[in-house]
């Protein structure tokens, strides 16, 4: 038996795709959730091999959710906004669902789904949203993180600057420090320009932190933030800091 989770706040919607899946007695419904936060932990628990995800949900939306989950089952998403499905394509989604859909139209999708599924030897598809810098108007504005078993939403306000790890993004804050899978060019086309900006290779800061400009030896500086933090600048993020503050 293959088992789904069906995750959408609208209850309507829900009924729906339960109602179009009884056409398909191989699939059971291990959870039907209301929002993103109810999506992870039902991810976690049933280990589910497809969700039905719709995008603009309550608290987090449906691409936030996915970059929180480990190992992302097969997604076929649900929404009223046809404007999300590049973005979805490009997060590896099995198939875009535009609501109100119909009882053949579901049916595609899944086919879509079996086929790839049989393609891949019942590996799971990934989600991979790590280089897709298109965020949706909430996202711009903060930055979902995982930290152990909860979830925090960090307003950009709150971000003291960013800084590349490896193969994760420091993000430093007033409350501490949390890690997101990303990249700091994927940051660097996703923050807005005009409150963040790129001095280094392995750093962004906002402007709203920056104090001062220090020259550290000859033809080397550091930005001085608020909170007594030197970051080194380079060659090209030295001009470029001095360009965008008009210096």
């Amino acid at each position: 038996m293959i088992k789904c989770l069906i995750i959408d706040d609208e209850p309507l919607a829900r009924s729906i795709v339960a109602e179009y899946l009884q056409h398909h007695p191989e699939i059971t419904i291990a959870q039907e959730c209301g929002d993103g936060f109810e999506g992870i932990k039902a991810i976690k628990q049933h280990q589910p091999e497809l969700i039905f995800l719709d995008i603009q949900m309550p608290k987090i939306n449906g691409f936030e959710m996915l970059e929180l989950v480990e190992q992302a089952p097969g997604v076929i998403f649900t929404t009223a906004f046809d404007n999300y499905a590049l973005k979805a394509f490009e997060a590896n989604a099995v198939d875009y669902l535009l609501k109100p859909f119909t009882q053949e139209r579901f049916d595609t999708a899944l086919r879509k789904w079996q086929e790839k599924r049989s393609i891949e030897s019942a590996e799971k598809p990934t989600i991979n949203l790590n280089e897709v810098p298109d965020k949706q108007p909430e996202e711009r504005v903060r930055i979902v993180v995982k930290a152990g078993n909860d979830i925090r939403i960090i307003p950009v306000q709150d971000v003291l600057y960013l800084e590349a790890y490896d193969d994760y993004v420091k993000i430093h804050t007033k409350d501490g420090l949390f890690l997101k899978k990303k990249t700091m060019g994927y940051y660097e086309q996703a923050l807005d320009p005009a409150q963040f900006v790129r001095v280094h290779r392995s750093f962004m800061i906002p402007f709203s932190q920056l104090t001062r400009i220090e020259p550290l030896e000859k033809d080397s500086h550091v930005a001085l933030l608020k909170n007594g933090v030197r970051i080194p600048l380079s060659k090209s993020g030295y001009t470029r800091l001095r360009t965008v503050l008009g210096l």
